[in-house]
């Protein structure tokens, strides 16, 4: 009895192992295609030879002297207007130059533009007249000599009062045309200060003379608002990075006669930055 049953246990072993190669065989069939190969859909594994599909993430586009948001140095306004990059209406018409702000920007501040349309009459108006005043030969002083009639010296001391008066509102004239001048310097700066942060074109008659980029905005080596000035010095200083007059550093863009890069720094940082050509006249 005894070795029956381990007659029985030898089969059902021999049937267990029998059966595990035959689905083993199986498994290793089912791998292979009708050709032989090994069939690899399915296992998680990319065919021998077969790309890897990379992802492609563009970053933010950089503000250079080439354009930046379609936008384009010497483009005509109504092609300007035709990108879709800026709003429509006018945030400033000084020196008559026409300023945009860029698409969701802030609203015209009518306040400002009435003030700026009448500090450039009056600018305008002295500037004329202070011309016209120092054009013309001033008026003769009166002199009386020894011999001169009580009459004679009366004229002369009339024509000394006339010259005096003449050089007085003369003077005043002038004092007067001076003061209007500093007036429409501040208003540009004040222009230049509200837009600073959201940033603004500017069109001249001859076309766009003036992009002015936005906080977000970074250049190719990665010149932004925030920056340092030690790292504007780094990435432009080769290039010609220097201190200019108004208190901006510039440098010229290569190959682009008459532009240039403005970086404005405050507290040791740049506050704003734009590509202008200061040569292309409002009006």
């Amino acid at each position: 009895m005894g070795k029956n049953r381990a007659t029985v246990r030898a089969v059902g072993v021999g049937i267990s192992v029998a059966l595990l190669v035959a689905g083993a065989a199986a498994c290793s069939s089912d791998d292979k295609k009708s050709d032989g190969t090994k069939d690899t859909a399915g296992t998680g594994t990319a065919a021998a030879g077969a790309p890897s599909a990379a992802p492609t993430t563009k970053g933010p586009e950089a503000f250079t002297a080439a354009g930046y948001r379609g936008l384009k140095p010497g483009m005509a306004k109504d092609a300007g207007l035709a990108t879709g990059a800026l709003e429509t209406a006018p945030v400033s018409l000084l020196d008559g130059c026409t300023d945009f702000v860029y698409k969701g920007g802030p609203a015209p501040d009518q306040a400002r533009m009435t003030a700026e349309v009448a500090t450039e009459a009056r600018y305008k108006d002295l500037n004329a007249k202070a011309d016209a005043a120092t054009g013309k030969a001033p008026a003769p002083a009166g002199s009386a000599g020894p011999n001169t009639s009580a009459k004679g010296a009366a004229d002369a001391a009339a024509g000394s009062a006339a010259a005096a008066a003449n050089s007085a509102a003369n003077a005043k004239l002038i004092a007067d045309a001076t003061q209007a001048l500093v007036d429409q310097m501040v208003a540009r700066e004040t222009k230049e200060k509200a837009y600073l942060a959201t940033g603004r074109v500017s069109f001249a008659a001859a076309g766009l003379r003036e992009l002015v980029a936005p906080a977000e905005a970074r250049t190719a080596e990665g010149i932004g608002a925030g920056s340092t000035l030690e790292a504007l010095q780094q990435a432009y200083g080769a290039k010609g990075l220097q201190l200019a007059k108004s208190g901006k550093y510039v440098f010229p863009v290569d190959g682009q006669q008459g532009w240039q890069y403005e970086f404005t720094v405050d507290g040791g940082k740049v506050a704003g930055i734009a590509v202008v050509n200061r040569d292309l006249k409002c009006v």
